[in-house]
């Protein structure tokens, strides 16, 4: 895998980070530097963890699915990326409703749930690289640094902007992801 593919499956797992980022920046009392990075770290160390946890599981299990590793990793994506695009046309007018409650606070109980919700996608697309046999330390630690950027970027944008990014941040990454899941079955 190149780098150029690598950087669009980073961007296109960022997505949900960056959208998200982009609501705290919205509901955050106060915007700083700090805050951001906060936000950057809780979904770039999550967004790094989970393609190597699910790559550590498909090896595991590696025997039984490897005939059918390409096609698997296919619909992977493209469920993934499928996803992304169904909530960026289904989220964006109700994304933070009078019910939900203000964020305050970067504290563990906040930025848990958040990080781990936009992180399962990675967790797949880690499963997807050990189907096709690629390697995942790098990509795993591009998409956690590309993911911090975004996050510290989404933020200070929410903060500045409006909500009219989240919904276009999660179409822009679910097409990339199922353009990759397509050149896959090609390879």
């Amino acid at each position: 895998m190149n780098l150029l593919e690598i950087s669009l499956i980073s961007l296109g797992l960022s997505a949900d980070a960056f959208a998200v980022a982009v609501s705290l920046g919205l509901a955050m009392a106060f915007v700083n530097w700090k805050n951001s990075a906060v936000v950057g770290l809780y979904f770039g160390i999550f967004q790094m963890l989970m393609p190597l946890a699910g790559y550590i599981l498909v090896i595991w299990f590696s025997g039984q699915v490897e005939a059918f590793g390409h096609w698997l990793a296919f619909i992977l994506l493209l469920l993934i990326g499928g996803k992304m695009i169904w909530e960026s046309f289904t989220a964006s007018s109700d994304s933070q409703d009078s019910t939900d409650p203000p964020v305050n606070t970067l504290n563990l109980s906040n930025m848990l749930p958040l990080a781990l919700a936009t992180s399962i996608d990675a967790m797949a697309v880690g499963a997807s690289f050990a189907f096709l046999q690629n390697e995942i330390l790098l990509p795993a630690i591009f998409i956690g640094v590309t993911t911090f950027v975004l996050s510290i970027l989404g933020v200070r944008l929410g903060a500045l902007v409006g909500k009219k990014f989240q919904s276009k941040a999660n179409l822009i990454g679910g097409i990339i992801l199922i353009l990759i899941g397509f050149r896959m079955l090609l390879v």
